[in-house]
């Protein structure tokens, strides 16, 4: 049985609580938040689980073997490296750190003391991502020529990070899950309007061959919009999170050049068949996440989202942070 302690109770905490409390093999043993009407809450919901507004009482506890810290980007890094001096398996909410050398550090401190670090990009265990992973690795669309997401809400404003550092996490961590091609070049541009912070941002990524990746994140957006577009050589998807049933659609559409001697020369030639809309596994991703967490635990195996995942997506989002600060410069990855 793992004992778990989930640090901080705000937002996400709450979810990522009650899904560790669901797995058989996990035990929820302490919740910690420095929020008294936080840990209120906490108490009607876990009446039998130590509460704390300490995370030191959890991280110095010997009655915990993992740790969850659902806090800010700012104190990821401390916490967790001190969940790993004290001997525990950590998941920490994404992005995994502030910056590439924390999470290396991190990833290193884990590696010599055998421990798992699982970062919770948790939109790879959506039913969705995982089909849209199944088409790719059967080759259904063929080469990839493109990822095109649109990631755009009004709010959630926040007053520590930026767009790019706020929503973009969810759409890199997907495409670098997607696309098993490591990008070579990052071009970010965007504008702060309301409280000095960016607010929306337009990030391109460059990967070897004829690959491109485009990520739209914005927070004045005035609908919400989640869709990911999704171009190969053979077929094209389309992938609508807000939808209910049909979240994926994949469609025979495509085109071939048949001449390539000379520019006026050039015949294209369209080709439009069928769209079909596979099934979707309807399970709660972050339920899939823990009971994964879990496992991997258990079975001493490496999950697919570790530290090194995190610390690849962070690479991105320092280097979009600093294509961004001058204006859209390209940054080399």
């Amino acid at each position: 049985m793992l004992r778990i302690g989930v640090i901080g109770y705000g937002y996400w905490g709450p979810n990522v609580a009650r899904n560790f409390n669901a797995v058989d093999r996990a035990q929820l043993v302490g919740i910690c938040d420095a929020n008294p009407s936080a840990l209120a809450r906490a108490k009607r919901n876990y009446p039998g689980v130590r509460l704390t507004s300490s995370a030191g009482e959890l991280l110095n506890s010997k009655d915990v073997d993992a740790v969850a810290l659902i806090t800010p980007v700012a104190s990821h890094y401390s916490l967790a490296k001190a969940a790993l001096e004290h001997g525990k398996h950590v998941f920490v909410e994404k992005p995994f750190t502030c910056n590439p050398e924390q999470g290396e550090e991190l990833v290193e401190l884990a590696s010599r003391a055998s421990l798992t670090v699982m970062v919770d990009h948790t939109f790879l265990f959506t039913g969705a991502v995982r089909k849209i992973r199944q088409l790719i690795d059967e080759d259904a669309l063929g080469n990839l020529y493109y990822y095109d997401s649109t990631r755009v809400n009004l709010g959630l404003f926040q007053h520590d990070v930026n767009v790019i550092w706020d929503l973009a996490p969810h759409d890199l961590s997907i495409m670098d899950y997607l696309i098993d091609a490591r990008p070579q070049a990052i071009v970010a541009t965007g504008e702060a309007h309301l409280n000095g912070l960016e607010d929306l941002a337009f990030i391109t990524i460059y990967f070897p061959g004829n690959t491109i990746a485009h990520i739209n994140v914005n927070w004045l957006s005035p609908v919400k919009v989640r869709t990911a577009l999704i171009g190969g050589e053979r077929k094209m998807l389309v992938w609508n999170d807000l939808e209910a049933d049909e979240k994926i659609r994949v469609y025979d559409k495509g085109v071939r050049v048949k001449n390539r001697q000379g520019v006026y020369d050039l015949l294209v030639s369209y080709r439009s068949g069928d769209m079909w809309a596979p099934r979707i596994e309807q399970t709660e991703a972050l339920k899939t996440e823990a009971e994964y967490f879990v496992d991997c635990i258990e079975k001493n195996e490496r999950p697919f989202n570790d530290g090194d995942a995190g610390v690849r997506v962070v690479k991105l989002l320092h280097a979009a942070h600093q294509s961004l600060k001058q204006r859209g410069k390209a940054v080399r990855i």
